[in-house]
């Protein structure tokens, strides 16, 4: 571990830091959700979703798991319990009759396994099996000793039962040990590998500033390290979106950070993703994208003023010979006031 920090330190002295100390994390998470009054959504649903990816949906049509990913030569089992004795616990948990349900309950489950595999080789692993009630935690199931574990004090008589059912617990300890196995021999393949973007615009709030921004989209998997750099060295106080997903189940990122408007130096956004054989780094060419914009807008600005002052001495010197051509008629012409005689 210390021989990969100080790898990493050189590296982004250097400013070329590798993937040399990413870890490896996989996932596979099966998840349930139960409404008591389902008016818009349907009444039940479950997900299996795989390192970011949907790879399994429940149909309530068919009753049966129906494979999202058609590419999946090696899909994994679904747990045990069905959808009626999900629905059956949410009944018994809600106080509900067959027939009648009077205030809204929701019952959620996520069961499954995760793997990380550290820089050096390490691996960890973690099986579980966690449900919560109404928004809250409820209970999880330790495999080790096949007991429940409650992690709410309205848990207890439902710990109880659960514990007395040795043969589910057995079953379930089965599956979270299969889930295990199946995790440590995945081997993600797919990967897309980031476009990155790098724009400048002008401070709203500040016109000696002006906004880097480095966007990055995608990409797959979802773990990836971006940074604004300054003679190839992080500028500190980024604000980052976070990692957001895409509608092609790809991912996208989004830093910025304000710089003085008229600081030298070297800019650019550095990126290191899984998919990547080395790290990417996007330069910025000095060009700012509103920059100019609002110098035209100046300028234009400038032009109308000008305008409206020539238009205005042009009106006001009309008026001005106006008046002298009237004064000049009636005699007023020297500014002196005369007695105008009218002839008989």
């Amino acid at each position: 571990m210390f021989l990969c920090f100080v790898l990493m330190f050189v590296l982004l002295y250097l400013g070329d830091a590798q993937q040399v100390c990413f870890s490896e994390d996989h996932y596979l998470h099966f998840k349930f959700t139960a409404l008591s009054k389902a008016d818009t959504f349907p009444e039940f649903s479950a997900v299996a979703v795989a390192d970011d990816r949907q790879i399994k949906h429940y149909s309530n049509e068919e009753r049966d798991w129906i494979l999202t990913a058609d590419n999946w030569i090696n899909p994994p089992e679904e747990p045990p319990d069905s959808r009626d004795w999900f629905l059956h616990q949410l009944k018994s948990l809600s106080n509900c009759t067959d027939s009648q349900c009077f205030e809204p309950h929701v019952l959620q489950r996520v069961i499954g396994c995760e793997l990380e595999k550290s820089p050096e080789g390490t691996v960890s692993l973690r099986a579980f099996d966690e449900y919560g009630f109404d928004g809250e935690d409820f209970m999880s199931f330790d495999s080790d000793t096949q007991q429940w574990i409650e992690k709410n004090p309205k848990a207890k008589e439902t710990k109880i039962k659960w514990d007395q059912q040795t043969g589910r617990n057995k079953l379930l300890h089965h599956y979270l040990k299969t889930c295990t196995d199946w995790i440590s021999s995945f081997n993600n393949t797919k990967k897309n590998s980031p476009d990155v973007g790098l724009f400048v615009k002008k401070a709203p709030d500040d016109h000696s500033k002006l906004v880097l921004i480095c966007l990055v989209t995608g990409f797959y998997p979802r773990d990836i390290e971006m940074n604004i750099r300054l003679n190839r060295i992080n500028i500190q106080n980024q604000i980052s979106s976070g990692v957001r997903p895409n509608d092609d189940e790809t991912f996208q990122m989004r830093s910025s950070v304000k710089i003085d408007r008229n600081h030298r130096g070297s800019y650019d956004c550095h990126v290191i993703h899984s998919s990547l054989t080395e790290p990417v780094s996007v330069n910025w060419d000095g060009t700012c994208i509103d920059c100019e914009k609002g110098v035209l807008w100046f300028v234009i600005a400038g032009l109308a003023v000008l305008v409206l002052v020539l238009v205005l001495a042009v009106i006001g010197y009309c008026i001005y010979k106006k008046k002298k051509s009237n004064d000049y008629r009636y005699g007023c012409d020297d500014g002196v006031e005369r007695n105008m005689i009218t002839p008989v």
